[in-house]
């Protein structure tokens, strides 16, 4: 056997044998935390640079608008006939489909 895998005279396993639930408990968060999390931060980064005039959006904050103009950094929306905002596109929650 090799040093990495056998245990020293003193009865201490090797470097590998003490890493290995390490690497398996990163390995088993990776697949069920961080990447669903990086593929619905894509989703949503695809949705809002999709949105265009008129479609409705709710905001982090509940607020329901309309999209007016769909700018690189921003969105202008409109809340009520008087009333336009320009949002950041975090602050998109999603887009609302009505039936």
């Amino acid at each position: 056997m090799t040093p990495l895998y056998a245990a020293d005279a003193a009865g201490q396993p090797g470097i590998l044998a003490s890493l290995l639930p390490l690497i398996i408990l990163f390995a088993i968060f990776y697949f069920l935390v961080i990447l669903p999390q990086q593929r619905a931060a894509k989703k949503h980064k695809e949705m809002v640079n999709e949105l265009k005039k008129g479609d409705k959006i709710v905001t982090t904050g509940g607020i329901i608008a309309e999209v007016i103009k769909n700018e690189e950094e921003f969105i202008k929306a409109k809340i009520n006939d008087n009333v336009e905002v320009k949002l950041t596109k975090d602050a998109v929650a999603r887009k609302l489909d009505e039936v």
